[in-house]
């Protein structure tokens, strides 16, 4: 694997034991140990993933997160965070971030979240370029081989995590997916009992691509069991 990650901690205890996993996997690993110095090799657009800790010297998790999505680098970040409240989590999420961890936590659960990631940013690629043509829903239009959507023409930018989302829903309009289901195929393995990541990602989906995020158009809510696409598809742009 060629997979390259950026860890951000300022814990040269955890730094450490994060990079001496990863590099355990053949993965390639940098460190920062500050905000600034996080930020600066991050807008480098050469990492697969960004490993973040909220508490950093400088600049914060939270600001260098933001700081990434205003500079339209979407590389996948996953937050590790002492924070435990539920709001902090949402905060991370709403600021761009693709996924949590709270410290303390175990090396295998830290593993599978890093796999998780990085193989459904490895499967959506073979799929994006199997099939060219973006697809089209009315004003919505997906385009797989650029991971770009776009509503009239303007561009909707979203996180790595939001995209494959949305291109989840979008190869399977009408279908009726429980949370579940989503944390499975989106997320992937390992992420049973975090069914509010997808509440949170899905609020910030529309958020983006709906005219009225409470009265959705395309990402719908079935009382009860989950969530549906629309089934009004314009076809594909050729």
């Amino acid at each position: 694997m060629h997979n390259k990650i950026l860890c951000v901690e300022d814990n040269r205890d955890i730094a450490n034991l994060v990079m001496i996993n990863l590099r355990g996997k053949q993965l390639q690993v940098e460190h920062a140990a500050d905000g600034e110095t996080g930020l600066k090799m991050a807008l480098s657009g050469d990492y697969q993933l960004v490993i973040l800790d909220l508490m950093l010297p400088g600049m914060d998790g939270m600001d260098l997160c933001r700081a990434m999505r205003r500079e339209k680098i979407y590389t996948p970040v996953l937050i590790l965070t002492a924070r435990t409240s539920e709001l902090d989590r949402v905060l991370g999420l709403e600021v761009g971030a693709d996924d949590y961890l709270t410290k303390p936590f175990s090396v295998p659960e830290l593993m599978a979240r890093v796999s998780a990631i990085l193989r459904r940013t490895l499967e959506y690629q073979p799929a994006a370029e199997a099939d060219h043509a973006p697809l089209c829903f009315d004003a919505l239009q997906i385009d797989p081989n650029r991971r770009q959507v776009t509503i009239d023409g303007s561009n909707i930018e979203l996180t790595a995590r939001e995209f494959d989302l949305l291109w989840h829903f979008a190869t399977h309009p009408g279908h009726v997916f429980t949370r579940a289901q989503l944390l499975d195929h989106v997320w992937g393995n390992g992420y049973v009992g975090y069914e509010h990541t997808v509440n949170s990602h899905i609020n910030r989906l529309r958020a983006k691509i709906e005219a009225d995020p409470s009265s959705p158009r395309y990402v719908t809510t079935v009382w009860g069991v989950g969530y549906r696409f629309s089934e009004h598809r314009s076809g594909r742009v050729k």
